[in-house]
Parts: C-alpha cells; sequence; structure tokens
C-alpha cells in the first residue's frame, strides 16, 4: 500500500481551506461554526466506524463516551475546588501546576483544574470505563452486543441528568477556553472562528492518519479477518478477544476527545449529548458511509451533522435519522459511497440498455 493509503489527505486539506476561503469570499463565516462542529463530531464517527466496520462490532453507547469526555474536562474546569485545596490529591495535582486560579465576578478566587490537565484525565476515566465495560460486553455478538452497549448509554445519561455534579438537566455552562498551544486556544469566540475551524480539522486529520495507519497495519488485517470469519480467526490463532477490546477502547478514546473539544468549543455540555438518539445517528452515520470506509463516514458525518445543526430538518431530526438508518439497512446495507454498491446501478442501467 505504501504511501498510497495517504492520497486522500492533501486532498482533504485542500477541501478544508477551499471551504474556508469560499466562506470568506461569500460573507458567510457563520457556517464555519457548524462545520466546526460537524468536524468533532466527524472525529467520534471515523472512530465508531473502526469499531464497526473493521471489528464488525455494533456500539449503541459512543453518546456515552462522547459525554464522558465532555462531561468529565466540563467539571474539572469549572468546579471550584478551593474547600478542599488542602486534601492530598489536591496538593499533589498542584505540584505539578495542573491547577489554575481564577477570579468570579465577584472578586472570589475560584481554584480549577487547567484544561489539559482535565483532558488528560477525562481520556484516563474513558480508557478505564472502555475497558470495564468492553470486558464482558464483548463477549456478546449481535443483537445482543447492541443492547448492552445500549444499556451503557442510558445509565451515562441518567447519570448525568440526574447527578448535581454534572449540572443535573441544565448541564454545565461557561466551560473556559482550552489553550491548546501558546496563543492557540478552542473556544466559542467570534474573533477565533477561522482559528477554531482549522484547530478541529487538524484534529480530524492527526485522527484518520492514525487510523489509516492501523487499518492497513497486521492489525487491520487481523479486524478484517475477525469481521470476516470470527470462529476462523480465532482458530488460526488471532486474539480475537484482545483485539475487540482494543478497538472498542480506541474509538472510545476518539469519541472522548471529540466531546472534550466540542465542549470547551461550546462553552457547556447538557444531558442530551449522551441520549439514545445521539447514540443511532452515529451508527446511521456510519451506516450511510459505509460500514468500512472511513472517507464514507467522514464525509456522511460532516455533511449530515452540518445539515443538522443548521436546523434543515427541524423538530423531525431524530426521526430523519432514524428513518436514514432504516431505508440504509433495507437498501444499501453497504452504504451510500461503497463502489460495489454503485457497480449494481451501473449494471441495472447496462441491463436496461440491453432490453431497450
Amino acid at each position: 500500500m505504501g504511501l498510497k493509503k495517504y492520497i486522500p489527505i492533501p486532498i482533504l486539506l485542500l477541501a478544508v481551506v477551499a471551504i474556508q476561503l469560499t466562506t470568506h469570499y461569500t460573507e458567510t463565516p457563520f457556517y464555519l461554526t457548524q462545520l466546526t462542529m460537524s468536524a468533532y463530531y466527524a472525529l467520534l464517527v471515523t472512530g465508531l466506524c473502526l469499531v464497526m466496520g473493521y471489528a464488525g462490532q455494533i456500539s449503541l453507547g459512543h453518546a456515552g463516551f462522547f459525554a464522558i469526555g465532555g462531561y468529565t474536562s466540563a467539571a474539572l474546569t469549572t468546579f471550584n475546588f478551593t474547600p478542599v485545596k488542602d486534601h492530598a490529591v489536591l496538593r499533589f495535582f498542584d505540584k505539578f501546576h495542573l491547577l489554575m486560579t481564577t477570579e468570579d465576578m465577584f472578586g472570589d478566587i475560584l481554584l480549577n483544574f487547567h484544561p489539559w490537565a482535565a483532558c488528560v484525565i477525562a481520556i484516563i476515566v474513558t480508557i478505564i470505563i472502555a475497558f470495564a465495560i468492553g470486558i464482558p460486553v464483548l463477549k456478546l455478538k449481535g443483537h445482543y452486543l447492541a443492547m448492552a452497549t445500549l444499556g451503557f448509554g442510558i445509565i451515562i445519561y441518567r447519570i448525568v441528568l440526574a447527578t448535581e455534579f454534572f449540572g443535573e438537566a441544565d448541564g454545565i455552562s461557561e466551560v473556559p477556553g482550552f489553550n491548546v498551544l501558546p496563543g492557540v486556544s478552542v473556544n466559542g469566540d467570534f474573533d477565533a472562528r477561522i482559528q477554531n475551524y482549522y484547530i478541529a480539522w487538524t484534529l480530524v486529520t492527526i485522527g484518520l492518519v492514525l487510523l489509516l495507519n492501523l487499518i492497513h497495519s497486521r492489525v487491520g488485517r487481523a479486524l478484517r479477518a475477525i469481521h470476516g470469519a470470527e470462529d476462523a480467526a480465532d482458530a488460526m490463532g488471532v486474539d480475537t478477544a484482545g483485539y475487540k477490546l482494543n478497538i472498542f477502547v480506541i474509538s472510545a478514546v476518539f469519541a472522548s476527545i471529540a466531546g472534550i473539544f466540542l465542549t470547551h468549543y461550546n462553552g457547556g455540555i447538557g444531558p442530551s449529548e449522551a441520549g439514545v438518539m445521539k447514540s443511532v445517528r452515529y451508527v446511521a452515520i456510519v451506516a450511510i458511509g459505509g460500514m468500512a470506509s472511513l472517507w464514507g463516514a467522514l464525509v456522511m458525518a460532516v455533511g449530515l451533522s452540518f445539515l443538522s445543526l443548521r436546523g434543515m430538518f427541524g423538530s423531525y431530526d431524530d426521526a430523519v435519522f432514524g428513518a436514514i438508518l432504516i431505508l440504509i439497512m433495507l437498501f444499501a446495507p453497504d452504504g451510500l459511497l461503497r463502489l460495489h454498491y454503485l457497480d449494481k446501478v451501473k449494471r441495472f442501467f447496462r441491463k436496461t440498455e440491453d432490453i431497450s
């Protein structure tokens, strides 16, 4: 495969730049807000594509991992830890300069975690939970696995909805910006709209490069073997349980990172991000783009998320995604952008020509 697997990357980067320049010259920079948010959702979807298209697993709980990342980072960067600043754990984090002090509007001192520290903690929490859930759950197959991951998603939704630390039904607001580099911050400021757009797509590009390396490696070949015939792969010595678990965890980390960055970009997060229909939406997008097509999943994630965020579907948003999933499963189970599906269309027109 060599460098051929990377050919779409520069094309993607050119498209990202072209879209930004188009919004500039057409005086429609407000589109960049939805395109930035769509990029973060696309990061989650590409990670889910790895689980569904290559490991052959169905997960209806990825909105839960998104919420774990977003809520953990939001809570740690907004909750005032001043009353417990003398606790051994807080002193440990303060020793390594992982805490920061700010002032509220009344001049009171607030002690919060630095966004970088909160990000790392959120990812670690996600990894631990993904392992804890994945070890028993991934022993299941088919609709049993789907129901188990759905149950996990419902648990996360109820926890964030009923826990005061996570803001209950109101969620968490006033989440500070994330200074990823000196002078480079993820936030919702109007003046930083272009900067945030490129940060999001840089993150997506890095994620795609990592996934491309993975699926074109020995691990990728093992995953395709598991997807094609798990029992046969197991008989040939492939550690099917280990591969499935590790891929599940990697995918969960992608969802968590997407949740972290989108939360800091929006300045808050609410319980709806952990909703069941969010997980159904992500599964639908992967199905539309093609179960084993990273680029198809990416294109569909950006396109459909953008339309949804622009309010194109109105109050029927969830119904539209549910209907799309049903139609795809009935008429194009391999996805709209799969080449062999297009070949079927070509053969249909050839037969029509022959009959005429």
